[in-house]
């Protein structure tokens, strides 16, 4: 029988770091067969493994394996694209015995695997718009998020028809590792997890599967326990980029309203990424009375105290100084309030990240406050920017990174038309912004779509002052020297 798709993915697996040679290639087909039907695959778009696996996804369909829908392709591709994945256990050995040459090898081995397998999916992710935008907070990274796929309706049906279960926990907890996948949550029989030791406890290391930039990573504990900001999480961030020194993580703030996504397990995120405010100057200088360590407040939208300083220790001392006054602080003169009754308003977002040989922790105050005027958060979008951005502030937008929802592409085309005086079905949300864009430019169909992405940057900053906790205005920043005088 002449090569077919299988037989040419099969070439793949043998290729890769996966434990299978060309022994056991009869072994892999009938397992393949098990899994797509027996027979001939159809031919596939070319001979990459993703194209490969969707001819066979495409194959089992015919063959009444699985269901024409998206969470049993979803499945089978994983299943297939397992082939290609080493066992847990070699892809440990393999990342720690290449980071005994240097970090970066095992850091780019396992970043490469990731993507090989279609962990990391390449491909969705390419199809995320993005673009710089020079702004008054100086030049802010836009993407309107397009890589995760839309919900299958047959997952929400089943869904709501299914008993709970509780395996796993969350998206975030080890059990993931190998776990099928079932109507409406993913599959990760192809996902793997570094594990390593931070704070006398096992953590994991991990690539986000639709991921925001370049070798978007995330730490999580192995015990599953909410997100917590403490002297601890500093702990662990500068243990991480002691690590891996290329790296950057921070964690998101553990509090709803100005917290991540997911509040319920405790994890951190990192990559390889200079982000906006990492390059952000030190607006002055500060002291925060601890040996060895540098402190300033960065000029950035939202209020940043930057530490530096060449040894972990102090900056630890130094970060757990400043969370502790900000917990219990309050300055009603410009609506920071520590507390409603028993209610705590007040967290960080910390980044750790290394400079030449020293170590930096950039410290976000945040406050998830609510009020009659800003029902959704005193500190977070407020309603007349919301068209654009209404989703939580979380630890990549911090940094100066939007990641807009997926409807802003549709809407912005309406937008574009608009703009161009032509027949348009424009969101009633947007006209206000389009009018006001319309006077304040001369617009072309040659510099519509310049100018359009320019006011999206500049909602953006406008988005990270509201969520500022100390204004960039003199009484703000008079308000945060009073803070910072009394740390």
């Amino acid at each position: 029988m002449a090569k077919d798709t299988i037989q040419t993915f099969i070439d793949h697996v043998v290729a890769s770091p996966a434990p299978y040679t060309e022994l056991d290639r009869q072994y892999v087909t009938n397992r393949i067969f098990a899994l797509i039907g027996d027979g001939v695959a159809r031919a596939a778009a070319s001979d990459e493994p993703i194209d490969l696996v969707n001819a066979m996804i495409e194959t089992a369909v015919a063959n009444g394996k699985i269901e024409d829908s998206p969470s049993p392709k979803e499945i089978l591709e994983a299943d297939l694209m397992n082939f290609m994945t080493p066992l847990p256990s070699a892809v440990n050995r393999g990342f720690w015995d290449r980071y005994q040459a240097s970090p970066s090898k095992a850091t780019d081995w396992f970043y490469q695997l990731s993507q090989a397998n279609n962990y990391i999916k390449t491909r969705n992710i390419a199809k995320n718009v993005v673009f710089p935008a020079q702004t008054p907070a100086g030049e802010l990274e836009i993407t309107i998020n397009l890589s995760k796929p839309e919900k299958d309706p047959k997952a929400i049906a089943a869904a709501l028809k299914s008993k709970n279960t509780s395996y796993p926990l969350d998206q975030l907890c080890m059990t993931n590792e190998g776990y099928e996948g079932r109507l409406g949550y993913p599959a990760r029989s192809n996902h793997r997890i570094i594990r390593m030791t931070l704070g006398g406890e096992t953590w994991g290391f991990q690539y986000s599967p639709y991921a925001y930039f370049s070798e978007h990573a995330i730490f999580l504990a192995k015990e599953h326990r909410p997100m917590i900001i403490n002297q601890h999480t500093f702990t662990n961030l500068l243990e991480i980029v002691r690590t891996l020194p290329t790296y950057f993580v921070g964690s998101n703030a553990d509090l709803p309203i100005v917290g991540g996504s997911m509040l319920t397990h405790d994890h951190y995120q990192g990559g390889k990424h200079t982000f906006p405010m990492m390059k952000a100057p030190i607006d002055r200088k500060i002291d925060l009375g601890v040996a060895g360590v540098t402190a300033g407040v960065v000029a950035w939208p939202m209020t940043d105290i930057r530490l530096t300083g060449s040894q972990p220790e102090p900056l630890i001392n130094a970060a757990t100084k400043v969370l502790n006054s900000w917990i219990g602080y309050s300055d009603e003169s410009v609506d920071v309030r520590a507390y409603t009754g028993d209610t705590r308003h007040h967290t960080i977002t910390p980044i750790a990240y290394r400079d030449g040989e020293d170590y930096v922790l950039d410290l976000v105050l945040r406050d998830n406050q609510t009020s009659k005027q800003y029902p959704d958060g005193i500190f977070h979008p407020h309603q007349d920017v919301q068209h654009i951005k209404k989703e939580n502030i979380g630890l990549i937008e911090v940094m100066g990174r939007a990641i807009l929802p997926a409807r802003l592409k549709a809407e912005m085309a309406e937008v574009t038309k608009y703009l161009l005086d032509q027949p348009n079905e424009i969101a009633d949300m947007h006209k206000a912004w389009a009018d006001e864009i319309k006077q304040n430019h001369q617009l072309t169909p040659e510099n519509v779509t310049e100018v359009l992405h320019q006011e999206i940057g500049n909602v953006f900053a406008r988005v990270l002052a509201d969520a500022g906790v100390f204004k960039r205005d003199a009484t703000g920043q008079a308000a945060l020297d009073k803070f910072i005088a009394q740390i």
